[in-house]
């Protein structure tokens, strides 16, 4: 039988399968090399891009914020120029209001009571004067209530004076007025 030595042959493959596991191991790392960049640089990308949002939506925010405080400061002025509005309208729906009060006393005032005195603060009015009788007093408070102008008519005073050689009732009343307001719709 024919010997033949099979270990350069065996050392040949050995060798051959080394340089192929190195070979293979080079490309392996190579390739985990790529993929570790283009995986790095992807998520820098990424990173970088959204950081461009990032800066982009802070700009916007603050151009909003600007923006926010114009409109509130108009808001207010708005809001000053509505109160003074309704204050105008308060004030021309009432303009008329001291006319249709003395035209509302003359109508509403009795014969024989004489008025000494008128004062208004605010809706309330105060009245003085001198009745020839009680009864007449309790007909001008009447008078009052019943008038679509005046309300609540209370007596404060009455007492017996002499004035001019008569005898009178002194007296001292309070009314409010009912304040007309314009309609909304109206101008």
């Amino acid at each position: 039988m024919i010997r033949i030595n099979l270990l350069p042959h065996r050392e040949a493959k050995r060798k051959g399968r080394r340089q192929q596991f190195y070979v293979l191991l080079g490309l392996v790392s190579v390739l985990a090399g790529l993929i570790w960049f283009l995986g790095y640089s992807i998520v820098n990308r990424q990173i970088a891009a959204q950081n461009e949002k990032n800066e982009f939506l802070k700009r916007e925010i603050s151009s909003l914020d600007k923006e926010i405080d114009e409109i509130k400061k108009i808001q207010e002025q708005t809001n000053a120029l509505l109160a003074r509005k309704r204050v105008i309208e308060a004030l021309q729906a009432n303009r008329t209001e001291t006319v249709h009060l003395f035209n509302e006393l003359a109508k509403q005032v009795p014969e024989g009571i004489y008025l000494r005195t008128l004062a208004q603060t605010g809706p309330k009015i105060a009245i003085a004067g001198y009745a020839q009788s009680n009864a007449r007093i309790t007909t001008l408070m009447n008078n009052l209530d019943e008038s679509p102008l005046l309300e609540q008519s209370t007596l404060i005073e009455t007492k017996a004076e002499v004035v001019g050689n008569r005898r009178l009732n002194a007296f001292n009343i309070t009314t409010v007025i009912t304040r007309q307001t314009a309609a909304p719709g109206k101008k």
